[in-house]
């Protein structure tokens, strides 16, 4: 699988250490940066990664931070990205059965190396469920689409 990766600063350490991860694993990785722990702001490596996604450059995308909440709204600010703020296999698994995330969001901050991986192992084997949660998906696509609440509204309806 391709995959992009992006960190600021703060999820550089972590950063380094997926991308060794993955590419044993036999994954072809696109790092984004940042390329050092010298401080820097998170959006101009975060949105190139999401891109990289949303155009199909990459199949998913892994974001970090210190707590990977900007990283994740940063990466959701790019149409077509569902990014996921995971802390454990569970909201990893559920955030690909339910939501489709097609990006990962860790901050390296919150939990310890050995459980970021675990994440990402279980963020990269789990399928999306589909069923009710495929029409979910697409009430939130035609909302980002401009169609509005009422567009969204009559796909709930269906």
């Amino acid at each position: 699988m391709k995959i992009s990766i992006g960190s600021d600063h703060a999820g550089f350490e972590y950063k380094e250490r997926l991308i060794a991860h993955l590419q044993a694993a036999g994954h072809d990785v696109l790092d984004m940066g940042t390329h050092s722990s010298e401080s820097t702001d998170y959006p101009l490596y975060i949105i190139p990664a999401a891109e990289a996604v949303a155009t199909g450059v990459a199949e998913r995308g892994i974001v970090l931070g210190g707590s990977g909440n900007g990283e994740a709204i940063a990466a959701n600010k790019v149409k077509g990205i569902r990014c996921a703020l995971c802390w454990n296999d569970e909201t990893a698994e559920l955030s690909r059965r339910h939501n489709n995330a097609n990006v990962l969001s860790i901050g390296q901050r919150m939990i310890s190396i050995e459980i970021a991986l675990q994440i990402l192992d279980v963020w990269l084997k789990t399928p999306f469920d589909g069923g009710r949660h495929a029409r979910r998906i697409r009430e939130m696509d035609f909302y980002e689409s401009g169609a509005g609440l009422a567009g969204m509204r009559a796909i709930a309806t269906e």
